[in-house]
């Protein structure tokens, strides 16, 4: 293929190649030509034009494909372009000449469709440079069409086309003959042709001024017959048309010449309106003249053209635009809403009729007041539908009230305005329920009157209207969870005062069961009391149905639809009614087939349709709670449910026999029942009805085989039959489109009516299946058989297998019995129960039984694969794949694959060749690869079938087949791969564009084998590559392709290629085709681009960005006219932009998903953009009516303000504000997206929340871009999001202020010190919260204010108390709130909502409270005064009390609340078992009813309140006033709450008692919730748990509690021990080990307590007969799970081993050290290892002597593990932080009493021995290798060891040696800093007491001190550390002397004194000296003035005897007394000392 790349088509490669690969090779040059041209210089292209222009004409006469001949055609017009024109005059005589050639053989026709294509593409390209040679071309081109076949027809429209678009004004001479051609071809025979020449005209009118003035209504009524059997495509095109044309009639300016002025009238909106209009309800029979005497004969409409006509209002009112609907919406809903009024009885006589005209008006209002209105454009156009309503309703009570009126004219006129209502009124719902609580304005507005109009309606006559009126309340409920309580209230009022209108009782039964239904919509609920009054009433309604016939049928099936509606309210309402509807469904039905009997031989017609209606609502009711109450389906229940059932089945055979006797009235409340008892079995567990399966299978059976079927609709049973991809090759309907609310009434076939409300008011209450938009239940003949067949399916598999073949032979004599089109019907309902019930069997992995079983079903689905009806056929493939899935045997599969090769082979009808194709695809695809032989036939077959170009359905379904086969293949394929994929091209390169639906089987095939070839695509050797490359042709192929659906295809396809092998796919030119689709009419072209998108932007968010970007700018690209504004906001804004327009969910959450990857990797690169895209979105609506922004910088606000609200009053400076009107969900968005930028920069640069940084960087270069600086914009953001009308965006507001709080509270203010930037915020913050506190605002926002005031308060951003008061007040109107109990709060929703809103509060004030405490706490530590002050002001802090005063005021309700919200949190966390202790009321916060809710909110909240007490608490020291214990509560309380006397004179509790009960209270909430963590417990809770335990034991008479009950400590430390194993986080660890410390202290101090207490009894008894206390008593046994000691050391080993593996013997493999290198741990491992270590030398003291022992080895062993693993040499001689703690510890555990006590004493000293001996063996080779351990830790251990323990532990003299020998070794050592730190040492034991332990060192090492410092003394020392050295060489002397006794004193003197004289220096030396001998000279100096009067008899006796000596210490001490001389004014830094001089003094006299 490199070969095709160059400029001149490289013909010697080309000729080599076979057939395809030419084709290939020619295609791919002219790709590579086309990209060439355009980047090659004018001058190169001209050099080889002529060669170029004979090769592209060649290739014209050689008979190029469809895709080719339009490359070709747009490689000329190119090269034409740029290049020279001269000979393009010859070229098009060429084109002429080859269109005029009489030749009509098919193999030339190719060459005439190119030239037609090129004379297209040159007029287009080159337009007015070719003068008046047009004329000529187009007259050519016309004369062709007349003989031209349907391709030719296709190539030529758009041939013109493109002709008209080059030339533009120019051409008008020919305009009137191009209308004359396009008009025939408009109404062609070819679908294709028809949309070709509707884009066509679409470019004609552009110019031709006639087709919009004078033949407007021709034009018109050509559409309406292009309408006329047209398809999907054609409506699409058409209607663009036919909208276009009549909204430019309206809007065109007209040209002022003379000539057109008088061939044009102006066209006024009526008369276009009533053009439309005419076309809706007339069709096409003749107009507006003429239509009279021709309409009365003909019967209803087409549905064609009035679905076309639809899509015509539509594009008519888009093209207009929002602003001109706005103003004329009155005119525009009068006219739209009259097309189904009274004044067309024709449109609306028929019912089917009447309904799809309302589908059709309802559309037209959703697609253009939903989607062209902004917000509050909506709201103005529901007060003009609200205006049209109370009209309508207006002409009703007329017609109602006059009773004379009571003639036929008056009833039709109520008869027919309904449908009008209907539409008003679901239109009003669904615009309602678009707007959410945007609304409230639209409904608080009382002028209007919304609601009153709604409900007044709801007593229409008509029951459609009655509905609709319903369905809107139920929208309006959705939106404004507020208006449901009493709107509910309302209706139920109503109902009760008006039971005896037959309206009313339906009316607002409908309405009582739609609002019913909108509660699991609405998260807040309703007042749980509500469902009582709704059971009451349908049980009244019930009792009183019989006593009054006129209302009897009325009031039954209005209590059975309250009860069945009142389910949905889910099991924890239902539970309290169960009884009793199960006590009404009982009653319903006869006890025996006896009654039945009597029951059949007494009523008439009348009672027997209330009998019915009764029974089938019944039905209904229980269907709805076994499907809303699943949980409540216990085995006891369902005994109760069940005995009914019998004899509802016995009533269903009797129901014909029934049907005789009466007649017609009872025919459709039998069909109801029968639907209804189906539907109910369907739900219900078949093992339940298993006596009446053979019953009711009969009765199935007969229902499928009816006689009385009329209409087969298969479109509405067989969809859910067949595989979803195998519906893509039928109709296009089948698949989803933005028309399928219109679309769908197409598909059901003239005779059915399309789905409507009426025809089941029980699905009023069910949930909608697409969304938000009206129930749609089909007509109850339709939809009894839907469910007979599911029911079918679940029966037949459950009967036994005798009764099974016999009713399916009856069904297969059934089909052979009818005749005509009733066997097709027959045919239809039996396989698809066939089908239905094979998928039930497949799916519970069963089988179909014995053999003989097979022959009926295989006759049954044989009979069907070859029905005229593609669906069934379908359908039909999916049943045969699954008989060979359940016949489960190789033989059969193979024998079924056999029958279809065969039937393959021999048939040549197209049915027979689609069905047994597709049936063999199936087969795969359910069985996988059958065997490789079939495998070869197979595709074999498939090939053969793919090519049958005569008929493209065998190709579509052969190849949809083959790409199932390739797809369930998998790599066995890889064989067939090259000849298939040659295949693919092959047709894709020569199939015409017109047969769209084997492009788009082509496309499947194609995108399979991408997928089988997988990552293998990447492979770089020929093979593979040549593959690749025949893909990426093939998608190219596509991508050009005119179908909207191929172009789908082809995306998907590119989408795999770039999984698999990106490198390979064009970035650029993949993401240019995306953007150009991005707005497609076509919803699957829409998805695909967004799938593709998404994915690509998961890897390469930049470039998709770039390039978008690029191709917008780059405005040569013609394609790109989309409505997308990419140049102005880039990619993310028009992926914006497309969310707040697009409606389709999957679409929907694609395009966030898209936004969101773009915006995890880029939105801190390019942050700017991002959050201006944000705030564009936020700022566009905000409603500035509402909002006053208060800000620091109000000058500039105001301005930004005016431009804010001109952008929503003026729609023309739209380039300021890409986004106009955005709805309130794409804001929620935005909003959202700001937290997650936030987010993402905190993962990012850490200027990002440092502002000074962040400014310095900016400075340094402008292109930085950090988030603090766009503080002021956040804040904005989040304020105008929380002050918003509608509540989403007040949460998300609300979320965003939490997030920005969080994040930038602790930033400084760099200009003003000891201030933080967020402070300037503060009014903003304050007003964003003061709208959440009001008293309409729904509680959940409530909640979220709280939380955010909590943290702005906690957060200490504002240090004036003042300043914070306004919040705080805030908070305090809530607890005022609160106190009132839940009986005081807002009746509008359930109980729980009041329970979420009260605990919020209380968590807000636990929040704040916590902070307060923290902050006292921080501040009351002794720090040094200065830096106390200066921190707080550098934290922004208030002094510390100042926020606790502020709580305290309100603590004393505040510690009543949470100690009752702690309690009822304990309640309803208690198992199931303990619910009958419950308290039957329900706790302080929630009601017993809504528990269930309530759990929730409290599981939120707990943790902080939890920690609040027990600070609260513990700041009492549970010594508080005791009364405040007894005191009764100001709230109601419930008798469980404790400590409180209750009123009722109970006794009164002691303090102790509410203590203790308090302490129990907050230890089990936080042990239940310890010791079972679940996986979603967040960390918050955890903390926040060991933070209340750790406060709580912080005060000694908890931990008195806690010391005294053992069982109580050990069961907390094994909580512990669990949380530490179950939370890898350090902080959790860290509290858990300090909840340890606390533990084991109380138990230290309570076993102190026993012994203080125990020797005081005894007072003068021997010791000897004390007890022992403590663990392990007399036997030192410490026994697991009773031994809290045992627990600890679990606890901490854990921890230990955790961080230092080495630890533990098991893991190292051996009980000895191992030499392993020791190492640092990390920060967090340091603290929780030193913890443990703490921890661990506490533990004896809580011992026994005995218990002491036991534990001492461990508790050494791991001490001093720690210390060897983590001896690591620092800088400087530093301890590692865990060898300091383990050193503390070690010291904590060598001086315990235990070493002391009697008992213990010789074991601890054996003990310890050893333990010295393990730290000595450290220095010692492990294995022969040194280990490199930090030789000053361990000579500190040994230190510790030396000075700590009593001295016959370390004198023994083995170990004294050692230890002597370790320092005489250490001494050695050079390093200076480990001379220091052993000098240290040594010290620290030569001044030891006792002189057992210090004389050995003394005796040992003085010698080698003496010399090393007379080494230095020699050399003089030269640095500071060898001073340092010496310094302490001679501190350690300076000890000895003194510590020596009388005798060696003067020896020792006698070494010290020459050394120290030998550093002084004489005055003269001391001015030249460098600073450290001058250092030197003042220590010695200093030392001699402290020794000499010490010792002065040594002194004097040395002085004498060295007189040089003495001379040097006078001249010293001259010298010195002259320097302080001369500084005493400037008093030096050295003479710290002020009394040095007299001290001097005086020495000299001694002297």
């Amino acid at each position: 293929m490199e070969l095709a790349h160059s400029l001149l088509l490289n013909e010697e490669a080309c000729n080599q190649l076979g057939e395809v690969q030419k084709a290939e090779f020619i295609f791919d040059w002219l790709r590579y030509l086309e990209k060439l041209l355009l980047a090659t210089s004018r001058s190169d292209v001209r050099e080889k034009q002529k060669t170029l222009v004979e090769q592209l004409l060649s290739l014209l006469n050689s008979s190029p494909g469809p895709p080719t001949r339009n490359l070709l055609a747009k490689n000329l017009g190119i090269l034409y372009s740029i290049g020279d024109t001269f000979s393009v005059y010859e070229t098009i005589d060429k084109c002429n000449d080859l269109i005029r050639s009489k030749d009509d053989s098919p193999s030339y026709l190719p060459t005439k469709l190119a030239a037609v294509v090129c004379l297209g593409s040159l007029y287009k390209k080159l337009g007015r440079i070719l003068g008046n040679t047009f004329t000529d071309t187009v007259g050519n081109i016309l004369k062709a069409v007349k003989s031209a076949e349907s391709q030719g027809r296709y190539e030529i429209m758009l041939s013109l086309q493109n002709i008209l678009s080059g030339l533009g004004a120019s051409a008008t001479p020919c305009h009137r003959d191009i209308y004359k051609a396009a008009r025939s071809c408009l109404t062609d025979r070819s679908m294709a042709v028809r949309c070709a020449a509707a884009k066509c005209l679409l470019e004609l009118q552009k110019e031709a001024i006639f087709m919009w003035s004078t033949d407007l209504d021709s034009v018109a009524t050509l559409c309406f017959k292009s309408f006329e059997g047209s398809n999907y495509d054609v409506r699409i095109s058409v209607s663009k048309l036919l909208g276009t044309v009549l909204a430019k009639a309206i809007i065109s300016k007209h040209p002022g010449s003379a000539v057109s002025r008088q061939s044009i009238r102006r066209v006024s909106l009526e008369e276009v309106l009533e053009l439309l209009g005419t076309g809706f309800l007339r069709g096409t029979s003749g107009f507006l003249r003429a239509s009279g005497d021709v309409l009365k004969g003909t019967s209803s409409v087409n549905r064609d053209v009035r679905v076309g006509v639809t899509q015509a209002y539509v594009v008519f009112v888009s093209t207009l635009g929002g602003s001109w609907l706005e103003k004329n919406f009155a005119a525009f809903l009068s006219h739209i809403l009259s097309l189904v009024s009274q004044s067309h009885p024709k449109a609306t006589q028929m019912q089917g009729d009447a309904i799809c005209g309302r589908r059709c008006i309802s559309f037209i209002l959703r697609a253009t007041i939903g989607s062209l209105l902004g917000e509050k454009a909506q709201i103005a156009a529901a007060k003009d539908i609200c205006q049209a309503i109370w009209k309508l309703k207006k002409v009703v009570d007329a017609v109602m009230s006059d009773s004379n009126l009571e003639t036929r004219l008056g009833s039709t006129d109520v008869a027919a305005s309904p449908h009008m209502l209907v539409c008003a009124l679901q239109e009003l719902g669904n615009l309602i329920h678009s707007l959410g609580t945007t609304a409230a304005p639209l409904l608080q507005d009382s002028s209007t009157g919304i609601l009153d109009s709604v409900i007044s309606v709801i007593l229409h006559p008509s029951i459609s209207v009655r509905l609709a009126a319903a369905w809107c309340l139920h929208c309006i409920a959705v939106a404004l969870p507020s208006y449901l309580t009493p709107l509910l209230e309302r209706c139920l009022e109503r109902l009760t005062v008006l039971k005896s209108s037959p309206e009313a009782v339906t009316g607002f039964s409908f309405a009582v069961a739609a609002l019913l239904g909108a509660v699991k919509h609405c998260p807040l609920g309703i007042p749980h009391g509500k469902g009582k009054i709704v059971m009451a009433l349908a049980e009244d309604l019930l009792c009183s149905a019989s006593q009054n016939s006129r209302l009897s049928a009325q009031r039954t099936q209005a209590g059975w639809l309250l009860i069945a509606a009142l389910m949905t309210l889910g099991s924890s309402v239902i539970s309290h009614h169960l009884a009793r509807v199960l006590l009404l469904w009982k009653c319903v039905f006869p006890v025996s087939p006896k009654d039945l009997e009597t029951e059949k031989s007494r009523g008439d017609s009348f009672t027997w349709q209330v009998t019915l209606e009764g029974r089938a609502g019944a039905l209904c009711a229980i269907k709805s709670f076994v499907s809303h109450c699943g949980d409540l389906l216990t085995e006891e229940v369902i005994q109760r449910l069940l005995p009914p059932l019998p004899c509802a089945v016995d009533l269903l055979t009797q129901l014909s026999s029934i049907l005789k006797t009466y007649g017609s009235p009872l025919k459709t409340p039998s069909v109801v029942y029968r639907q209804r008892l189906y539907e109910l079995l369907i739900l219900l567990p078949p093992e339940t009805y298993e006596e009446n399966l053979c019953t009711i299978l009969k009765e199935l059976a007969a229902d499928l085989t009816a006689p009385d079927i009329q209409v087969a609709a298969s479109t509405f049973l067989l969809p859910p039959l067949c595989h979803q991809d195998d519906l893509l090759i039928l109709s296009p309907l089948l698949q989803e489109t933005d028309h399928k609310f219109i679309e769908e009434q197409l598909l059901l076939g003239s005779g059915i009516a399309c789905g409507s409300l009426e025809y089941d008011p029980y699905t009023i209450y069910e949930k909608g299946v697409e969304g938000d938009s009206v129930p749609k239940p089909l007509p109850p003949t339709l939809s009894v058989i839907s469910s007979a067949v599911k029911l079918f399916g679940v029966v037949c598999a459950h009967v036994g297998e005798a009764q099974r073949l016999l009713i399916l032979e009856q069904l297969l004599d059934s089909i052979k019995h009818t005749k005509g089109p009733r066997q097709q019907v027959v045919q239809l309902h039996v396989v698809s129960s066939l089908s239905s019930f094979l998928k039930y069997v497949a799916g519970c992995k069963g089988n179909l039984g014995p053999e003989e079983m097979r022959r009926p079903a295989l006759a049954l689905v044989m009979g069907a694969l070859e029905s005229p009806n593609p669906l069934l056929r379908c359908a039909a493939a999916e049943a045969w794949a699954r008989l060979a899935q359940v016949g489960n045997d190789g033989a059969f599969t193979t024998a079924l694959a056999q029958v279809s090769f065969d039937k393959l082979k021999s048939a040549r009808d197209v049915v027979t060749r689609t069905g047994h194709s597709l049936a063999l695809g199936s087969l795969h695809r359910y069985l996988g690869g059958i065997s490789s032989q079939h495998l070869n036939s197979c595709v074999g077959i498939l090939y053969t079938l793919s090519q049958d170009s005569t008929s493209p359905d065998v190709q579509t379904w052969a190849l949809h087949s083959l790409s199932l086969v390739i797809d369930s293949a998998g790599p066995h394929y890889y064989t067939h791969v090259e000849p298939t994929l040659s295949l693919i091209i092959m047709l894709l390169l020569n199939v015409p564009p017109t047969h769209a639906e084997v492009h788009q089987s082509l496309g499947r095939c194609l995108n399979a084998l991408i997928t089988t070839l997988g990552p293998e695509l990447q492979g770089n050797n020929t093979s593979f590559s040549t593959l690749r490359t025949s893909c990426l042709l093939g998608c190219a192929v596509m991508q050009d392709n005119p179908d909207c659906l191929v172009q789908a295809q082809a995306i998907s396809c590119l989408q795999q290629l770039h999984m698999f092998a990106p490198r390979h796919v064009n970035l650029s030119s993949l993401v240019s085709c995306l953007c150009v689709h991005l707005c497609s009419p076509y919803l699957l072209l829409r998805r695909a681009v967004l799938a593709c998108l998404r994915q690509l932007v998961q890897r390469e968010a930049a470039e998709v960005s770039e390039h978008a970007v690029m191709l917008a700018q780059d405005s040569s690209r013609e394609e790109l006219i989309s409505d997308a504004n990419i140049r102005e906001v880039g990619l993310e804004g028009a992926l914006l932009t497309l969310l707040d327009k697009e409606t389709d969910q999957r679409l929907c959450h694609d395009i966030k998903e898209t936004l969101n990857h773009m915006l995890t990797s880029m939105a801190v690169d390019k942050l700017s953009f991002w959050l201006k895209l944000c705030k564009d979105v936020l700022a566009a609506s905000a409603d500035f009516t509402t909002v006053t922004c208060v800000d620091t910088m109000q000058e500039e606000e105001e301005g930004d303000k005016g431009d804010d609200a001109s952008v929503l009053t003026t729609r023309s400076d739209d380039k300021f504000h890409p986004f106009t009107n955005p709805r309130w969900a794409t804001r929620v968005f935005a909003a959202e997206c700001v937290c997650r930028i936030i987010n993402q920069c905190e993962n990012a640069h850490s200027a990002h929340f440092d502002i000074a940084l962040a400014q310095e960087m900016k400075k340094r270069d402008s292109r930085n871009d950090f988030l603090v600086l766009h503080l002021a914009d956040l804040i904005r953001m989040a304020f105008m999001a929380a002050t918003d009308h509608s509540d989403h965006l007040r949460l998300s507001g609300l979320e965003t202020l939490l997030v920005v709080i969080r994040r930038f509270a602790a930033i400084p203010e760099p200009e003003f010190p000891g201030h933080v930037i967020l402070e300037q915020y503060q009014a903003n913050v304050g007003a964003a919260l003061r709208p959440a506190f009001t008293s309409e605002t729904p509680p959940d926002v409530t909640a979220k204010a709280c939380q955010v005031c909590s943290a702005w308060i906690a957060s200490g951003v504002v240090s004036d108390l003042n300043d914070l008061r306004r919040v705080h007040q805030l908070l305090v109107s809530s607890l005022t709130k609160v106190q009132a109990g839940k009986e005081a709060l807002s009746y509008l929703y359930n109980e729980s909502a009041s329970t979420m809103e009260i605990l919020a509060v209380l968590k807000a004030w636990a929040e704040v409270y916590i902070i307060a405490v923290e902050r006292h706490k921080n501040h009351k530590q002794p720090l040094k005064t200065t830096t106390c002050s200066e921190e707080s002001v550098i934290n922004g802090s208030y002094s510390s009390d100042e926020l606790l005063d502020l709580v305290h005021t309100d603590l004393g309700t505040l510690s009543r609340l949470w100690l009752a919200a702690l309690q009822d949190f304990a309640l309803l966390t208690l198992p199931p078992e303990f619910a009958s202790q419950l308290p039957v009321e329900g706790g302080a916060f929630y009601t017993a009813e809504t528990s269930d809710n309530a759990k929730l909110h409290y599981y939120n909240s707990w943790a902080l309140i939890l920690h609040a007490t027990a600070l609260w608490l513990t700041s009492t020291g549970f010594v508080a006033d005791a009364d405040e214990g007894a005191a009764n509560l100001s709230r109601p309380v419930t008798p469980t709450s404790m400590c409180q006397g209750s009123s009722s004179g109970a006794t009164v509790k002691s303090p102790e008692d509410v203590y203790t009960d308090r302490f129990h209270l907050i230890l089990g909430i936080s042990v239940e919730f310890l010791c079972s963590l679940h996986s979603d417990a967040t960390m918050e809770s955890i903390t926040a748990c060991l933070h209340a335990l750790q406060a709580l034991l912080d005060v000694p008479w908890p931990r008195s509690k806690i010391g005294s009950d053992q069982d109580l400590g050990i069961e907390l430390l094994n909580v512990l021990h669990r949380v530490i194993l179950t939370r890898e986080s350090s902080c959790i660890q860290l509290a858990s080990l300090e909840v340890v410390r606390q533990i084991i202290y109380a138990a230290q101090e309570h076993v102190k307590e026993k012994r203080r207490s125990a020797e005081v009894d005894d007072g003068a008894a021997e010791k000897e007969t004390l007890p022992e206390f403590g663990e392990g008593k007399d036997t030192g046994g410490l026994v697991p799970g009773k031994s809290l000691v045992f627990a600890t050391l679990e606890l901490c080993v854990c921890i230990l081993v955790r961080q230092l593996p080495e630890l533990n013997p098991k893991l190292t493999g051996s009980p000895g050290i191992k030499a392993t290198k020791p190492q640092v741990l990390s920060e967090d491992g340091s603290r929780l290892v030193s913890a443990a270590l703490g921890i661990l030398s506490e533990l004896p003291a809580v011992c026994s002597p005995e218990g002491s022992i036991s534990v001492l080895p461990t508790i050494l062993y791991l001490t001093i593990g720690v210390l060897r693993e983590t001896a690591v040499r620092l800088p400087g001689g530093q301890l590692s932080s865990t060898v300091a703690a383990s050193l503390q510890a070690l010291k904590g555990i060598l001086s315990s009493p235990m070493a002391r006590a009697e008992k213990s004493h010789t074991a601890w000293t054996d003990l310890l021995r050893s333990a010295l001996s393990t730290i000595l063996d450290c220095w010692d080779p492990v294995d022969g290798t040194q280990q490199q351990l930090d030789d000053i830790s361990l000579l500190t251990a040994v230190t510790v060891f030396i000075l700590s323990t009593s001295p016959e532990v370390t004198t023994i003299p083995c170990l004294q040696n050692r230890c002597i020998e370790k320092f005489k070794a250490t001494l050695e050592i050079k390093e200076p800093i480990v001379q220091i730190k052993t000098y240290q040492l040594l010290l620290s034991i030569f001044q030891y007491p006792n002189p057992v332990v210090s004389y050995p060192y003394i005796y040992s090492l003085v010698s080698s001190i003496v010399d090393k410092l007379q080494e230095i003394n020699m050399r003089k020392p030269e640095d500071t550390t060898e001073l340092q050295i010496f310094q302490e060489g001679i501190k350690v002397l300076e000890a000895l002397v003194a510590v020596a006794e009388e005798q060696h004193r003067s020896q020792l003197v006698t070494c010290l004194l020459p050394i120290l004289i030998s550093f002084l220096l004489d005055e003269n030396a001391l001015g030249s000296a460098t600073s450290i001998l001058r250092n030197l000279h003042d220590f010695a100096l200093q030392n001699l003035m402290q020794i000499g009067p010490q010792y002065s008899s040594v002194f004097k006796s040395v002085m004498a005897s060295s007189p040089a000596l003495k001379a040097r210490l006078e001249a010293a001490i001259k010298g010195n007394q002259e320097s302080v001389k001369v500084k005493i004014p400037t008093t030096s830094k050295r003479t710290k000392n002020p009394g040095k001089n007299s001290s001097i003094q005086l020495k000299t006299n001694f002297l």
